[in-house]
């Protein structure tokens, strides 16, 4: 009688005693943006109260977006760089502790100038979080589970955003808009308590077995010596970094135009109370944290399948470029609704464009430049955002209409992957 064949170390009954507290990681992180999301979005969903009671145009609200972002530009570029310096161990507590006050800083200003100082605090500290978090997927996950990690702790940026416009309007109506920034800026300390009783570095955490430990270390090195911080100049001597950056002008510009305008944007379009607001613009979040989960699960499903990774990452890319070329179409439909799906998709489309490119740069760059290069596509990012701004205050002003907006944004995330694709055709290894 043959002897039983060994069995296969990927069959579901070996994979389930590799152990999961890699997900706790995860779930912290996710935590952490969620929280990220909901101080930043507040002040997109108090601009019509802020504005009759103090007094803001059109033009003051775009200067305090644009405040915010250009801040936040700042804050990713030096906040990736933080990270691969004091390690995300104490650099992601660091940064949740500055913007957790920032937040709450908003409710003690009146003037424009006072939001925008609050505003650029708040940009500047938040700025860590997501370089941080992809420094964490990196050391906490294998190559084929990063994709994933990054679309699951990513998907708390459309939490944050659906619970922001349904539970926002309440707090400001029972306890007054300056008591809405004292609390939600109070959440991140919470987080920090969870992260300092759970988180260590995977290489010596005592909560994790040595079969998930090696598990996470699958595809790398079986010895790393410690590495030096990569110089910023030599980073830019990769195609990778330039693909990244020009994909992050490109497309980046896109999200926070949603995250601060489309409030806007449904009200003029349909003629919204505020209280009529949060359900719509819920809506369009919890659309687009399918994309997140959806995006990164699709490469890895692919690699799982025998895919190349970067061939993975691209295909993803071009899907989720595809379905960002409908939202053209949201100023001119009649029904809310259907204009919600449309952008709702492209968001969801967003979401998991960022899934696979903030992994494509853990893919094609070494380990020790990972935050950084990820911190400095968000300050091309942020910059072009902040600009991006002010000349939408500028064409709402002039014209009256979103048209010329959402037909550019649709048309950002196909040129944004040309320019990747020529400059990376393959994957090189570093």
């Amino acid at each position: 009688m043959p002897n039983p064949a060994p069995m296969d170390p990927s069959a579901p009954s070996a994979r389930t005693r590799v152990g999961s507290f890699r997900w706790s990681i995860c779930s912290l992180l996710f935590f952490s943006v969620t929280i990220n999301y909901v101080d930043r979005q507040i002040i997109g969903i108090l601009k019509l109260p802020l504005s009759q009671q103090l007094g803001w145009s059109e033009s003051d609200y775009a200067s305090i977006a644009a405040a915010f972002q250009f801040a936040y530009a700042f804050g990713y570029l030096f906040g990736g760089r933080t990270m691969d310096w004091i390690g995300v161990k104490l650099g992601l507590p660091l940064s949740v502790v500055f913007w957790s006050l920032a937040c709450a800083a908003h409710g003690l200003v009146r003037s424009v100038t006072g939001f925008m100082a609050a505003r650029i605090g708040l940009g500047l500290s938040e700025g860590g979080n997501f370089p941080g978090a992809i420094k964490t997927v990196a050391e906490w996950f294998p190559a084929k589970e990063r994709a994933l990690a990054t679309g699951l702790f990513n998907a708390g940026s459309n939490v944050g955003a659906i619970v922001c416009p349904l539970v926002v309007p309440w707090m400001a109506t029972a306890w007054g808009w300056q008591a809405t920034f004292f609390v939600t800026g109070g959440l991140g300390f919470l987080w920090i308590v969870a992260w300092a009783l759970l988180y260590d570095n995977p290489e010596k955490h005592r909560r994790l077995s040595e079969t998930e430990r090696s598990y996470i270390r699958e595809g790398r090195p079986p010895a790393e010596a410690p590495a030096p911080t990569v110089p910023w100049l030599s980073i830019l001597q990769y195609k990778a970094t330039w693909a990244y950056l020009i994909a992050s002008v490109l497309a980046g510009p896109v999200w926070p135009f949603y995250l601060f305008f489309l409030p806007d944007f449904l009200q003029k379009r349909y003629h919204l109370a505020l209280e009529q607001l949060g359900v719509p613009v819920a809506v369009f979040y919890l659309l687009a944290s399918f994309g997140g989960i959806g995006g990164g699960w699709l490469s890895s499903f692919l690699i799982g399948r025998g895919w190349s990774v970067i061939l993975s990452r691209k295909l993803s890319l071009l899907i989720c470029a595809l379905c960002a070329l409908p939202v053209f179409l949201a100023p001119t439909v009649s029904s809310l609704w259907l204009t919600v799906a449309i952008v709702g998709l492209a968001g969801s489309a967003h979401q998991g464009w960022s899934a696979n490119l903030y992994t494509f740069v853990s893919d094609a760059m070494p380990k020790q430049a990972v935050s950084s290069v990820v911190g400095l596509g968000g300050f091309v990012a942020f910059v072009t955002g902040g600009f991006t701004s002010k000349l939408v205050g500028h064409i709402l002003e002039r014209t009256g209409s979103y048209a010329t907006v959402f037909a550019t944004a649709s048309l950002m995330y196909l040129s944004a992957l040309l320019a990747l694709h020529l400059l990376v055709p393959r994957l090189e290894r570093r």
